[in-house]
């Protein structure tokens, strides 16, 4: 049966609604150690998880500050893992890593701090590695629906335009010599 939600009192799920009468601080450190138990997460992250339980704004700022000093909380470590693990699992691109950091709270001079630490080889040998992975998928399609649909792809992955056709183009090149070099001579 649900609890009736009256106006006094706290909402239902709230932070004061865990333990009637318990120490805010106490049930705010409770809530960061769970989240950061899950995963790692930025500063804005463990701000909102906060809010959403009803932690009062100055008790989540006096927690948060004392994880940020101990070390338990750090947005540049935070989003320097981000980045290498998106990049590197998911092959995106700086835009598309610049865009997450963003909705993750980091801040655009931390934010392009991690993504400085980038090689840009690197993440043209990724779209490669993307390309040559969706290559397969596409063998009977014509060359215009390949460009259409791995320069999308690419796009979609935050690369830019020109790296994008690069490497598409090299692909396209690639596969046409390889279908040379199979072919029977008369």
């Amino acid at each position: 049966m649900p609890r009736p939600s009256t106006s006094d009192g706290p909402t239902p799920g709230s932070a004061a609604d865990l333990v009637p009468d318990a120490d805010p601080v106490e049930v705010a450190r409770t809530i960061v150690l769970r989240q950061l138990s899950a995963r790692a997460r930025s500063r804005s992250q463990l701000e909102q998880a906060l809010a959403r339980r009803g932690v009062p704004d100055d008790v989540a700022a006096q927690v948060l500050d004392r994880f940020t000093e101990l070390g338990y909380v750090d947005d540049a470590a935070f989003a320097e893992s981000w980045v290498q693990s998106r990049q590197q699992g998911r092959g995106l691109a700086r835009r598309a890593l610049a865009y997450e950091l963003r909705q993750k709270g980091i801040d655009d001079d931390t934010a392009r701090g991690a993504l400085d630490a980038l090689d840009p080889d690197d993440e043209r040998a990724a779209a490669v590695a993307l390309v040559r992975k969706r290559m397969s998928s596409l063998r009977n399609q014509p060359d215009d629906v390949k460009v259409r649909r791995l320069s999308g792809m690419l796009a979609r992955k935050g690369y830019p335009p020109g790296v994008a056709r690069g490497v598409v183009r090299e692909a396209l090149h690639g596969e046409s010599a390889e279908l040379l070099e199979g072919a029977d001579p008369d």
